[in-house]
């Protein structure tokens, strides 16, 4: 067996394996032939096999967003809750070519290469692939050019512009280096890619999970509109930032020139192609509605949408399964995966006091961004929100946010009956020289080193169902590569900055009445804000955010913010008795809110070299010819 031929056969003996963990994966697969011997001559005679190598090319899709540390802690979103991850090296802006801090497998620099590596693998070979069935072939084929522009998407937007490798290398070639590609020619590779992609799974029926052409049109559209943004408008990214206006390789960074108004339009064409294609306004979950939602509709929208046809809980509707364009699913086969935290959301986010983690609690950065129920924004000066921050606040905030006295799961399920009232419990309660801490502070009776710092805990992506143990149960939401919604935003932002506000307004309100808020009548710029905090309180916890705040370049505002908790005081009241267990009760209680700055966990800043990742030291003396990103040289 030639060189090239052990390593095909060593990809394809690593990427079947890997196949167990996907739903769409066929396990009779497994059976075909010896999981220890499957020579690649075997694999592209058999449509079986075939069809599984390519399975295994969704590996590099990882857990989606559902590890244990989310990217949501890199941003004002999140805060994670255990020190020494690596974390604090990166929003602390410490990190270095050395020292790059926590990555994700999911956009990591090597990883990505490993998995374009795969995709490469499957499409030489499936050129000149003897099995007789062309359709499943072209989708096949379909599939990888789709998840290979996936992974150069992923590159792309975390260090911006990247070798592009189609070719296989094999052993003694005389030379593995590469140079960057610019940023213009990496979107180009991948919008070929997602047009190839879109072309051969046309009419194809696809078991969900796996590549389709919707998938594909949204790929495209949403690097179009990374395209079109300031990040990447040279002239506009070096008028906003020294660090990238000192830089020499421009060109690996965006666009050096050309008509910004055209990538605006290629961006806004792109994401209505998707709207049209799905239903317009009758497509994706209740975005046809001309009024907006009650309050008790407008959050369970919002849980049915994060639960996406995944949750046991019988009072989540299942058909918001359909705002689902592309998702990484996840069922009982697969849930028994080693350190597979992707169906233990709720395990790894929950409240301590539940015997729970607390990884990516909430700051209050985000809470203080869900507005009112009127669409007025929540304001500390105000005296009455003030002493009520938690009360009329927008639907999505109570189905997003558990805070101190939210109603929750029944405690004694996992912590005894401790807590009768099933309530959140964040704060502190004096009873004259006698303090209370809550069950789910630092200071709790349960598992206090799990306790949230914030005050705050994630209830999005987490099973609702009362029975549901997130301690002990596994759950099955699935994550959200690609939704209806994010191609509604895309549409509105090009729409804003092609000064098409009406356009822009008539579709916000769509996105707000199912959530219940009021029709939006601002035009320009006030238009544009409303649209941003609209982005950011809907896709919280998505992976949105630190990529919005960058292209936008308002990341020294948002992200690099230090961090603010929330401390919630209970003081019993003169003549009043305390009830015991201790539960909230507003007539025996006065209770005070006070944000609060807190930099002991991380001691957040913002460094305009962070607009991009640096290219570790191991990569760049692995390729001579890779150009560090600014900031890092």
């Amino acid at each position: 067996m030639n060189a090239m031929k052990k390593i095909i056969k060593n990809i394809s003996l690593l990427l079947m394996i890997g196949t167990a963990m996907f739903t769409s994966c066929n396990q009779d697969f497994l059976d075909l032939k010896p999981s220890s011997e499957v020579p690649s001559e075997d694999t592209w005679k058999d449509p079986a096999l075939s069809e599984a190598f390519v399975t295994g090319v969704y590996k590099g899709l990882g857990n989606g967003g559902f590890d244990e540390q989310m990217l949501a802690c890199l941003t004002d979103e999140a805060v994670f809750t255990h020190a020494g991850r690596g974390i604090n090296t990166v929003t602390e802006g410490t990190l270095n070519p050395s020292t790059i801090g926590w990555t994700n497998n999911t956009y990591e620099w090597n990883n990505m290469y490993a998995n374009i590596r795969a995709a490469n693998v499957a499409l030489t070979n499936l050129a000149t692939a003897t099995f007789e069935d062309q359709e499943l072939n072209d989708r096949l084929r379909g599939e990888v050019h789709f998840l290979r522009a996936y992974y150069y998407q992923q590159l792309l937007r975390y260090y911006g512009g990247v070798p592009l490798v189609e070719k296989l290398y094999g052993l003694g070639e005389p030379d593995y280096t590469a140079p960057r590609n610019t940023y213009e020619e990496c979107v180009n590779f991948i919008l070929n890619e997602c047009d190839s992609a879109a072309l051969l799974l046309d009419g194809k029926t696809l078991d969900k999970g796996r590549a389709n052409k919707v998938a594909a049109m949204a790929l495209k559209a949403r690097v179009l509109l990374y395209a079109a943004s300031d990040l990447h408008d040279i002239p506009t990214a070096k008028a906003k930032s020294t660090v990238i206006a000192s830089f020499t390789n421009l060109e690996l960074l965006g666009y050096v020139s050309g008509d910004r108004t055209a990538r605006w339009k290629a961006a806004k064409d792109a994401a209505k192609a998707v709207i049209d294609l799905l239903g317009g306004a009758n497509g994706g979950y209740k975005m046809n509605l001309s009024a907006p939602a009650s309050f008790d509709e407008a959050k369970a929208n919002y849980v049915s949408i994060a639960m996406a046809g995944g949750s046991s809980d019988t009072g989540v509707d299942a058909s918001a399964a359909n705002e689902l364009i592309f998702a990484r699913y996840f069922n009982a086969n697969n849930a028994a995966t080693d350190n597979d935290l992707a169906t233990r959301v709720g395990l790894a986010n929950g409240p301590n006091g539940y015997h729970n983690w607390a990884g990516n609690t909430p700051i209050q950065q985000l809470v203080d961004d869900y507005v009112m129920m009127d669409g007025s924004t929540f304001d500390w000066n105000n005296p009455a929100e003030k002493a009520e921050p938690y009360q009329n606040r927008e639907p999505r905030f109570y189905a997003s946010i558990l805070y101190d006295a939210a109603d929750w799961k029944p405690r004694d399920l996992i912590s005894g009956n401790v807590d009768p009232a099933n309530q959140i419990q964040t704060g502190e309660y004096k009873m004259g020289s006698n303090i209370i801490f809550g069950l789910d502070t630092r200071h709790s009776s349960i598992e206090d080193w799990n306790g949230c710092w914030t005050g705050y805990y994630m209830r999005k992506f987490v099973d609702p169902n009362p029975a549901v143990v997130d301690n002990n149960t596994r759950q099955f939401i699935p994550w959200p590569f690609f939704r209806f919604t994010e191609e509604v935003f895309n549409y509105i932002e090009a729409c804003i900055e092609l000064h098409e506000d009406a356009e822009a307004a008539t579709w916000l309100n769509r996105i707000r009445f199912r959530a219940g808020l009021p029709a939006v009548t601002a035009t320009g710029d006030a238009l544009k804000e409303i649209y941003r905090r609209e982005r950011r309180t809907e896709m919280a916890y998505e992976e949105q955010r630190y990529h919005d705040a960058r292209r936008w370049m308002i990341a020294q505002a948002t992200l690099g913010r230090k961090i603010k908790y929330i401390n919630v005081q209970g003081v019993l009241k003169s003549g009043a008795t305390a009830p015991v267990p201790y539960r909230h009760d507003e007539n025996a209680f006065a209770y005070t809110y006070s944000p609060v700055e807190n930099n002991s966990l991380e001691n957040r800043q913002w460094l305009d070299k962070m607009y991009f990742l640096p290219i570790s030291r191991d990569e760049i003396n692995k390729n001579n010819k890779l150009i560090q990103n600014p900031g890092y040289e």
